[in-house]
């Protein structure tokens, strides 16, 4: 009899086997396990114990999370129809029995009955440690966020609304995918005139592999990113760069075919979310976004944002007028389209600071980057960084392992798993995800380490060639590991607040964005390049002219993510929103944008952060944690010196130890005035802007 390997759960995911037949059995068994721990932890036999509920209950529901979250990193990364259709089928079953755990009041009133004692004891006499008192404060606010203080029709209503809002934002999800995948253009070299050959090289290569073409030749250009934006921004073309831009910007929207249309989903999505939040008693589901995040209300975030925007619109203003005088004046563009900004922006960016990313590119070769990304993370946090071995779900995935030297010899802290390259059935973008969290198991009182999942979506090498990354991937790789950092370096053994767990949502950037710095630090970038023919290291005067571009546009950038912000606040927060999703996007960038996209642009259709992506009423956490991060890597500044430049192990260890090892074990402010010994300010982050 085979045994199904979804179900072997003693050590890591066993990708390289698991089938989407093995699927729904696994689901059965681990959903029937934790439904049995439910009805033994809340019946009268169970006295209202911390440890005893977490050996009885949180053993089996982490073993379901950790399969299913195995289950979803697949489709993910590695989407086919027979494993979408029982990911889909499956969904329902889980979000039914997490709502219903969430809501079970006998589990709440245990629970209650924890607190209270814990509370009755004098504060020299309580029983939970810190770490565990704050998991515990968490959970209570979960319950009443779960519905577990509704009755009746209500309760009912609500575990309905949870079910629909999973099946919608995954279908809003899927047809991003699909409609990115479905669409293809097929160029002759002389259309491609301006486009890197490193480029042109890979979709010439994807021409050549399209079975449906039966290898005519001529260049497949896609809509995924290490195709598209080398186009937008280099294409000599300018009908093609329409061509390429209508597609991109129409994707999942009402100018596709119907069955990928979005339009129809984001209505429901944001009209199920205000209705979950009026059966908890809240005005509007930005409220209840807010409840678990370290911003007080919907309105404290659109002021923040606004403040904001009225600081960069003077740089955004500049910026827009030097863009369109360069495209009429050097470009012979009179009336500058949205498919021509990218194009126009970089030809300005070459002509002031004579280099172009595609210079820059040729130095930033993979396996450089990685061994100085390994390099200064190991520097900074006393780590070791080594290749490790486990069982992948494609050939181009990396597994490595994080160990620190102690007293007794070298001990494991973390693994993480690599995924770099874009790829048909992957979703688009860059993420990292948790495979486990640290724990201290209550079954064996072994300490599980944590191991991440780091994926990317850049281009991979063509033939003997590494993969060759722009410093906005680079950028990226260093963002991601940040996120990781944050979860393999914890040393809390609570589950509920170890690394990421239990975090503020809009201080969960911090330790992402605050790893993005280290790309400007010349001492650090030495170390991340080799030429791709050369070996040489990225010359000095390149690399100023890149400082020098640093703030390039930062204005029209700063105001973008301030546009995207606002639009998901405004949605989530004003009464009857979701009737009309456009007229609210437009009304956003009539207030502060100074780029106005064309009437056909549908962004928000495939703005999956807020739609698939536990992102709503949330994305303002980008620039909250901003804020954050710079004055956090100030730190780092301030202590330069000439023999350590900013790489201070000091300094490092003093960030380790107060923000990335405790984790969600106390609050995002507290993690933040042990390191920084004050509140933070937002100084820092406009002089790294060049907005000061």
């Amino acid at each position: 009899m085979s045994t199904n390997p979804l179900l072997d759960t003693t050590g890591l995911p066993l990708f390289d086997q698991i089938q989407p037949g093995q699927v729904t059995p696994a689901m059965d068994a681990l959903l029937a396990e934790s439904e049995a721990a439910l009805a033994q932890v809340t019946s009268p036999e169970v006295a209202a114990d911390y440890d005893a509920l977490s050996l009885l209950l949180d053993v089996p529901t982490e073993r379901l999370g950790r399969v299913w979250g195995a289950v979803g990193h697949l489709n993910a990364v590695a989407d086919t129809p027979e494993l979408r259709a029982v990911f889909n089928e499956n969904i329902p079953r889980l979000t039914e029995f997490y709502t219903r755990l969430g809501a079970d009041e006998q589990l709440y009133a245990k629970y209650k009955a924890i607190d209270q004692q814990d509370r009755a004891e004098g504060a020299d006499q309580r029983k939970l440690t810190p770490a565990r008192r704050r998991a515990l404060d968490n959970a209570l606010r979960g319950f009443v966020l779960g519905g577990a203080e509704l009755q009746g029709e209500a309760k009912k209503r609500f575990a309905e609304i949870q079910e629909l809002q999973a099946a919608k934002s995954q279908a809003f999800s899927e047809h991003v995918m699909d409609a990115t995948d479905a669409f293809s253009h097929f160029a002759s070299t002389e259309e491609l005139a301006g486009v890197p050959e490193d480029v042109q090289a890979a979709t010439r290569a994807a021409a050549e592999a399209d079975s449906q073409r039966g290898g005519q030749g001529g260049h497949k250009l896609t809509l995924h990113m290490p195709c598209y934006l080398p186009v937008m921004q280099y294409a000599t073309n300018r009908a093609l760069r329409e061509t390429m831009y209508r597609a991109y910007a129409t994707r999942a929207s009402e100018f596709g075919p119907s069955e990928r249309d979005n339009s129809a989903l984001m209505q429901d999505i944001v009209a199920l979310r205000q209705e979950e939040a009026q059966l908890l008693g809240y005005a509007n589901f930005a409220e209840v976004s807010l409840v678990p995040k370290m911003a007080q209300s919907p309105q404290q975030v659109m002021d923040f944002l606004r403040d904001l925007a009225r600081r960069a619109r003077p740089f955004a203003e500049k910026d827009m007028a030097e863009l369109r005088e360069f495209a009429r004046s050097d470009c012979g563009l009179d009336d500058l389209q949205a498919w021509d900004v990218a194009f126009v922006s970089e030809k300005l960016k070459e002509a002031r600071y004579a280099f172009s990313d595609q210079e820059v590119k040729q130095y930033f070769t993979e396996p450089t980057v990685l061994q100085g990304l390994f390099g200064l993370i190991e520097k900074l946090f006393d780590v070791r960084i080594s290749p490790d071995t486990a069982p992948v779900w494609h050939p181009t995935v990396r597994f490595f392992r994080i160990e620190r030297e102690g007293a007794q010899g070298k001990h494991l802290v973390g693994q993480f798993y690599l995924d770099p390259y874009a790829r048909p059935g992957k979703r688009p973008g860059a993420w990292m995800d948790d495979v486990r969290g640290r724990w201290k198991r209550p079954d064996n009182q072994a300490t599980q380490t944590p191991v991440a999942h780091l994926v990317c979506n850049y281009a991979q090498g063509v033939g003997d060639k590494p993969a060759l990354l722009t410093h906005d991937d680079v950028t990226t790789l260093f963002h991601e590991f940040g996120h990781g950092l944050h979860h393999m370096l914890t040393q809390v053994d609570d589950i509920g607040v170890a690394g990421i767990s239990g975090v503020e949502w809009d201080a969960v950037e911090l330790p992402s964005q605050f790893m993005e710095n280290f790309c400007w630090e010349w001492d650090v970038v030495q170390q991340l390049t080799s030429h791709v023919d050369s070996g040489a290291h990225l010359p000095r005067a390149l690399f100023d002219k890149m400082v020098a571009a640093k703030n390039f546009q930062s204005g029209m950038q700063t105001l973008r993510q301030i546009e995207f912000s606002l639009f998901d606040m405004r949605l989530h927060a004003e009464p009857g929103a979701q009737a009309d999703v456009q007229k609210v996007i437009d009304a956003v960038r009539q207030e502060v944008a100074v780029n106005i996209p064309p009437a056909f642009n549908r962004f928000q259709h495939s703005f999956s952060h807020i739609f698939s992506g536990g992102y709503a009423a949330g994305y303002y956490s980008y620039k909250w944690a901003e804020v954050l991060s710079a004055d956090a890597y100030a730190a780092f500044e301030e202590a330069a010196t000439p023999q350590t430049g900013v790489l201070n192990p000091e300094v490092g260890r003093r960030y380790r130890e107060a923000i990335l090892e405790a984790g969600g074990s106390r609050s995002a402010m507290e993690n933040f005035k042990a390191f920084r010994g004050r509140e933070p300010r937002i100084d820092a982050l406009l002089r790294h802007q060049g907005m000061a």
